[in-house]
């Protein structure tokens, strides 16, 4: 049991109104459970990326992709590139794609406007539960100048 004072649905709304939500609460429809994508290629747009560590401690630079268009419109998936010696080389592949050619540049943000196409997979993991897996990504398009910090090269030929 815990020893905090229990708190009121007025304590969290943090100034919405309690009718509102009530109301929003009332007309909503459940979703239902998220299931994962099933397997192909996805248009997406890259969204995020920043450096993560795993559960066990391993560095990695996880990038997000959300679905760009048809049925499953706004659905994300993720990518990490590990920062491991074995892991390096697959991950200076796709950072590449990028336009990332250093470590230092992880620090930074990515230039947004990345179109891809995705190859998702399903995997089982050990508790039987499918998951998404990225297994290749292709830039087709840059909608922003990738160069505009200075630092990022356009990762596609340029256009004659």
């Amino acid at each position: 049991m815990s020893t905090h004072p229990r708190k009121s649905l007025v304590d969290v709304l943090n100034g919405t109104s309690r009718a509102e939500l009530t109301r929003q609460f009332d007309e909503a429809e459940a979703a239902g459970d998220m299931l994962p994508l099933p397997r192909g290629e996805y248009r997406c747009r890259l969204t995020d990326g920043e450096l993560v560590t795993s559960k066990g401690g391993t560095p990695g630079y996880q990038v997000v992709f959300t679905v760009d268009d048809g049925e499953h419109k706004g659905r994300k998936l993720w990518h990490t590139s590990w920062l491991t010696a074995a892991a390096l080389p697959m991950s200076k592949r796709d950072l590449a794609k990028l336009g990332v050619t250093s470590l230092d540049m992880l620090d930074r943000p990515l230039p947004a406007g990345f179109v891809c196409d995705v190859k998702v997979a399903l995997r089982a993991d050990d508790d039987g539960v499918e998951r998404n897996r990225v297994v290749s990504f292709a830039v087709v398009e840059v909608l922003a100048d990738p160069t505009a910090d200075g630092d990022f090269a356009s990762p596609l030929p340029p256009t004659n």
